[in-house]
This record gives C-alpha cells, structure tokens and sequence, in this order.
C-alpha cells in the first residue's frame, strides 16, 4: 500500500495527473475526526469560561471574543486556500495572502491584548494556548470535512445519496480540472 502511494506521487509529480492527485486523501479515521472536534471543542469552552469569569470589563471581553473568532475563520480560509491550491483548484495570491494577513492580525491582536491586560501570567498562558489549540483544531476539523467529501464522491458504492451530494460539492473543483464538468443524475 505504501509502494502503492508513493508510486502514484512520482506519477503526480512526472505528469501532473490530477485524477491521482484527487485519490490520494483518504477517509480519515474516527478517531481522528472524534480527537479533532473534541479539541475544538475543549479549547473553545475553556477559551469562553475564562473569558466569562475574567476580571475585565465588557469591551476588553469582546476585544478578545473578536480575536478569537477572527483567527479561527481566517485559520479556515487559509487552509482553504492552501488545499484547494494543493487540489489544482486556481486560488488567487491575493486571497492567499489575504488569509495569511488575517490570521497574524488576529495572533497578533490576541498578543497586544494579553501583553496589555491587567491578567496573571497564568491566565494570558491559558488564553494564548487555548487560541493556539483552537486555531490547530480547527484547520484538522476542514481538513476532515473535505477529506470525507472527497472520499464518499470517490465511492459512491459505499454511500449511495449521500455520494451524490458529495460528487456535486466536488463538482466546482472538477469544473477547474477537466473541460467536461461531472453533471450528477437526477
């Protein structure tokens, strides 16, 4: 199976295949989509219960509400960006570095506002390692998200309708790779 993979990444990188491209992600484990989610979800309850027991007034809470959510969507868009750029699918630099730009703001911004609270060193710890965990969490739980779209439109056997619905979120990305878009029956 190893020989196997690595056999269809030289025939990536020798011809540029893109249907071999597509096969290479596989279903990911339950264990790995169970451990990714239960990390979202673990760092962003702590994240909020500190945040709801700190000693600070409202605006500096919504400051780091803002930071916190504005890392995890720009952490989703960047892994968009770079997977898609990875699939074939054309990703302009200008949406790449936008996505770059917006996830150093917001560490950036979570960093200003720990350096200029009035919080322990423990407690501006707990906040930049919660972000940090939920920001990894959240780029594994796209990563998941895609890789078993991608895998239920690669087997429809397996999963009947719902192997239909992924082929058509899978379309947009096909459009981009072959002349003939995939057109799903009805």
């Amino acid at each position: 199976m190893l020989i196997q993979h690595v056999d269809s990444r030289e025939n990536i990188m020798e011809n540029g295949n893109s249907d071999l491209r597509r096969d290479q992600f596989g279903k990911p484990t339950a264990a790995f989509v169970g451990a990714a989610w239960a990390a979202l979800a673990l760092a962003t309850i702590v994240y909020f219960i500190s945040l709801w027991r700190a000693d600070m007034d409202p605006f500096e809470k919504g400051f780091f509400l803002g930071s916190f959510f504005f890392g995890l969507v720009s952490a989703v868009g960047l892994q968009k960006s770079v997977r898609d750029r990875h699939e074939g699918v054309p990703v302009t630099s200008i949406y790449l570095g936008v996505s770059w730009l917006g996830l150093f703001i917001s560490i950036g911004m979570l960093a200003w506002g720990l350096w200029n609270s009035p919080l322990l060193p423990s407690e501006n710890g707990l906040y930049g390692m919660t972000f940090a965990m939920a920001v990894f969490a959240v780029i594994v739980v796209q990563k998941n998200v895609r890789d078993l779209i991608a895998y239920k439109a690669q087997h429809p056997e397996l999963f009947g309708p719902d192997a239909v619905e992924a082929r058509r979120q899978t379309a947009q990305r096909e459009d981009h790779r072959s002349a003939a878009p995939f057109e799903p029956t009805r």
